[in-house]
Parts: C-alpha cells; sequence; structure tokens
C-alpha cells in the first residue's frame, strides 16, 4: 500500500493529446508534390525539433468541391480520428484542413500524403500539401 502511493506519486501525468485548436506553432510543411517527406523531417531535425520525441499534429490542406465532399470526407477519416474542419465555408472549392496527432517519420508524412491526394481525387478535389505543428 505505501509502495502503490509511492509509485502513484512519482508517475508523469500524460500529457494531453494534441488538438489543432490555434495554440500549436508551425514547424514545418510541405506544399511542393516532388519533395520528399523524409527530407522534410531530416530539415525538421537539422532546424532542432525533436522528432522523435513528438508528439505533433499533422494537418494536410485540401481543397474540395462542395459541402458533401466535405461530410464524405470526415465520414471516411473519422475512425481513424481525424478531425475535418473547413478554413472559409463562402469560398469555391472549399478549403479543408484535415488534422490529427501522430508520430513523425520520415514514411508517415508519405503515406498520409498520399492517403489524402487519393481521397481529394476520389472526392473531386486537389490535396495542396501539409503542415506539422507542435507545442510552442
Amino acid at each position: 500500500m505505501i509502495l502503490e502511493r509511492f509509485l502513484r506519486r512519482r508517475r508523469a501525468e500524460p500529457e494531453p493529446e494534441l488538438v489543432d485548436d490555434g495554440t500549436l506553432v508551425l514547424v514545418g510543411s510541405c506544399f511542393d508534390p516532388a519533395r520528399a517527406d523524409s527530407a522534410v523531417v531530416a530539415e525538421l531535425r537539422a532546424a532542432g525539433v525533436a522528432v522523435e520525441i513528438g508528439p505533433f499534429v499533422m494537418r494536410h490542406v485540401l481543397t474540395l468541391p462542395d459541402r458533401a465532399a466535405v461530410d464524405e470526407a470526415a465520414r471516411i477519416l473519422a475512425p481513424d480520428g481525424w478531425v475535418v474542419a473547413v478554413v472559409a465555408a463562402d469560398e469555391r472549392p472549399l478549403r479543408v484542413r484535415i488534422s490529427r496527432q501522430q508520430v513523425l517519420t520520415g514514411l508517415e508524412p508519405a503515406r498520409e500524403r498520399t492517403r489524402m491526394a487519393g481521397l481529394a481525387q476520389r472526392l473531386g478535389g486537389d490535396a495542396e500539401g501539409y503542415e506539422v505543428l507542435a507545442r510552442g
């Protein structure tokens, strides 16, 4: 019982999950389809970002033709923890931000960028690129 109390006190509280709520800082981005995602991760490391530690929020920027496409994207991505938000509802095509917390490796951004490009194409839109956000 005493040992249990001691161990409970010594455990670090888990950090809350990152949310793309405007409080995070942009640490990297890629809007060039020819640029390698592993190069983006390498540049973050070179800039002193602790890529191995994280956590990070990946925020993909897509354009989609209408609200129905946005709703379909949200339906498809929600089970995997992605949050879909329209940037400006009065613009056409709609500019959409799709974000979630994830590990940042050379492979992860490439895999997710490919997924978002396929989704955008399927819904009649375009995947512009992504941003990497972290705590300030």
